[in-house]
């Protein structure tokens, strides 16, 4: 069989201009019109080519090419400028522009904050295009890496140990140099107990200016804890281990499974991110949705009752309701609750007076009257082994958590929640795998929220051109 050989030496005599390079149905094509049909002001990039000075890189070509660059997992600054150099597709892509890395990096270092917006265009992009309703939000959290190592995390616990290591060592050394003056022998060995002296003095300091991160000068707790390499990052707990990172949140619209809003935060769960995550998500399409579903993370009595307030729906099953078990025959739902003496009655007729509030977990506590009563009764071991008798804690919400209970039951509200995982975990699945987005680059929350927004929009846009195709996606676009 012959073979076809190839000519790098081949002369052309007319040759193509880049354009002839790239099909017409790239998807590189599809990324440069919706960059192009974004609003560069209402971004907060200023588009002004008549600036004196030095010329600089147009900010609609830079911004391609970190959009684009995310799409195919290509994000570091340094491998963004390989691109723009061998790379056909980015080459068409910038109009032959060769930035270099440390320019592409000061783009996205300025434009932070510019670039947490783009989501937001994207999303009411696909709202005007009809692929987004708005209805039925999802709500779903992942961790991710920080640009930062946990062994730079400290606590309270860990700057007291180490303070107390270092003052013991400054001990020892000056008791040691004390020794050598007496002995007046081995002086190359005083020369260097100074310097590790001075180094120890060095670290102490250190610590006690991390320390002044955690609390101020009237000992006020200001956080849990610091990292020296990125500050605003936090520890996170998660099935690959613990490390140092933030927690990515999206909010994603049930018809086509798109991301209306995603952030970056700092809690390492989601209890407290139900009700601001909906929040903003309602703010993106300039009106509330009707129904909003997540997992038992987010079962947070207080942040479900800021949603269903607005008259939204509220999915999320409570975390006994996630775990399957059923409830035994002496479970608190089986003590009936009397509202108008505010307390319980139990199986076999005994009161439950409220004892005490704690405000720590906004319970109310309540106890059995006379402690004999559980101690004489039949069920004595199975109810309860304590010798003070039964006790129950009732939420200062508890009405409104059985109603969500309740809400979760329902037949429609099963429908909603069995669609949860391939509408909410779609996105981070495509996201750290496809697009390798295991860890951040920059170190800030500014610094993640534009990441984390940068690689929402290559989601979209890769679902986007999955529902339109190329051609009909760029029409309109640029329609």
């Amino acid at each position: 069989m012959a073979y076809r050989y190839g000519d790098r030496n081949q002369i052309m005599l007319f040759p193509p201009c880049v354009d002839d390079f790239v099909p017409k149905d790239a998807a590189v094509r599809a990324y440069d019109a919706m960059v192009e049909a974004l609003d560069f002001k209402e971004l907060g990039i200023e588009l002004d080519p008549d600036n004196v000075g030095n010329p600089q890189y147009d900010p609609k070509a830079m911004l391609k090419l970190h959009v684009y660059g995310t799409s195919y997992g290509v994000r570091s600054s340094r491998k963004l400028e390989r691109e723009v150099h061998y790379n056909v597709s980015f080459i068409w892509l910038m109009g032959q522009l060769k930035p270099d890395h440390k320019t592409i990096a000061e783009f996205r270092r300025k434009n932070k904050k510019a670039l947490k917006k783009v989501l937001e265009q994207c999303a009411r992009m696909c709202l005007k295009l009809g692929l987004i309703e708005g209805n039925t939000l999802f709500v779903d959290g992942s961790k991710i890496r920080a640009n930062a190592a946990i062994k730079n995390t400290w606590t309270d616990k860990r700057c007291g140990e180490a303070l107390e290591n270092i003052d013991n060592r400054i001990e020892e050394i000056l008791k040691e140099c004390d020794e050598t003056d007496i002995r007046e022998k081995d002086m190359p060995s005083l020369v260097k107990m100074n310097k590790e002296l001075s180094d120890s003095s060095i670290l102490k300091k250190k610590v006690l200016d991390i320390l002044k991160e955690l609390k101020d000068e009237n000992g006020k707790q200001l956080k849990k804890q610091h990292n020296t390499t990125d500050p605003e990052c936090a520890t996170m707990n998660s099935h690959k281990g613990t490390c140092a990172g933030y927690n990515a949140q999206v909010v994603v619209d049930e018809k086509n499974a798109l991301i209306v809003s995603v952030d970056a935060v700092r809690d390492n769960n989601d209890l407290n991110q139900f009700a601001s995550q909906i929040d903003q998500a309602n703010r993106v399409l300039n009106k509330p949705c009707k129904t909003a579903c997540a997992d038992s993370g987010y079962s947070n009595t207080e942040e479900l009752i800021k949603i269903d307030k607005k008259d939204i729906d509220v999915i999320v099953p409570s975390q006994r309701q996630a775990s399957g078990k059923e409830r035994g025959e002496f479970h608190k739902n089986n003590f009936r609750y009397d509202k108008d003496n505010n307390c319980y009655i139990c199986p076999e007729g005994y009161k439950l007076s409220f004892y005490q509030p704690h405000d720590g977990d906004k319970i109310d506590i309540y106890r059995i009257s006379d402690p004999n009563n559980c101690r004489k009764c039949r069920h004595f071991g199975h109810c309860t082994k304590s010798e003070s008798g039964r006790q129950i804690s009732r939420l200062w919400n508890e009405e409104s958590r059985l109603k969500f209970e309740a809400q979760y039951r329902l037949p429609e509200s099963q429908a909603i929640y069995k669609l949860r995982k391939q509408k909410s975990e779609h996105p981070f699945g495509h996201i750290k795998r496809n697009l390798k987005f295991d860890s951040f680059l920059t170190r800030g929350r500014d610094g993640a929220n534009a990441e984390i927004t940068l690689a929402a929009v290559c989601f979209n846009m890769a679902r986007m051109i999955t529902i339109l195709g190329i051609p009909a996606l760029i029409k309109r676009l640029q329609g």
